[in-house]
């Protein structure tokens, strides 16, 4: 349900490149591949991209099997996500859009960046910046402080917010929220 809803926000074409940031084992990535042009996942552990890459053949290999569409151009890669930079987000190139993931230190060295090159045109040497971001979160507070950065320092502006509960009967949910460009 989860990968349904944020699929479904994220409103992807089929001409379009995403990104999937944190992109553990392509549990939103080889779905995206149903839907875009191209999709690139980035993860921190090169173990788990080691991982996405042999879940990218299963996956490949079933859909031929079952005479299902091919998935789009679709690689993983390691990135340290804590560590991003403007310099490293334009070297993974231009993206249509971006569904962000993050275990619960959230995504501000992801969101900085991004910040960081709205405020700074000069550093973009031709990058442009998704226009538009779902973020799944399991943590409201990294995400209410990530948002604060995407609206008030890198131009987004937030069009919709909600929970998933993925864990009845716990105090836990799943926070999904879609920030547009301005």
């Amino acid at each position: 349900m989860l990968v349904a809803r944020a699929l479904r926000l994220l409103q992807v074409q089929a001409h379009e490149r995403v990104i999937d940031w944190f992109c553990g084992l392509g549990n939103f990535t080889l779905p995206l591949a149903t839907q875009a042009r191209e999709v690139l996942g980035i993860e921190g552990s090169e173990a788990l991209v080691q991982r996405s890459d042999e879940n990218l053949v299963y996956n490949q290999t079933l859909r031929k099997h079952a005479g299902a569409t091919a998935l789009a151009s679709t690689r993983f890669v390691a990135r340290n996500l804590f560590e991003m930079t403007p310099e490293l987000l334009c070297q993974d190139g231009v993206a249509d859009k971006w569904l962000v993931d993050p275990p619960r230190e959230g995504a501000f060295a992801l969101v900085k960046a991004l910040a960081d090159l709205h405020q700074t045109p000069e550093l973009r040497q031709g990058w442009t910046p998704p226009k538009r971001i779902v973020y799944v979160s399991c943590n409201p507070a990294t995400l209410a402080r990530d948002a604060g950065l995407l609206v008030h320092q890198a131009g987004y502006r937030c069009e919709s917010a909600g929970v998933v509960n993925m864990f009845p009967h716990t105090a836990h949910v799943e926070s999904v929220a879609v920030f547009s460009l301005a």
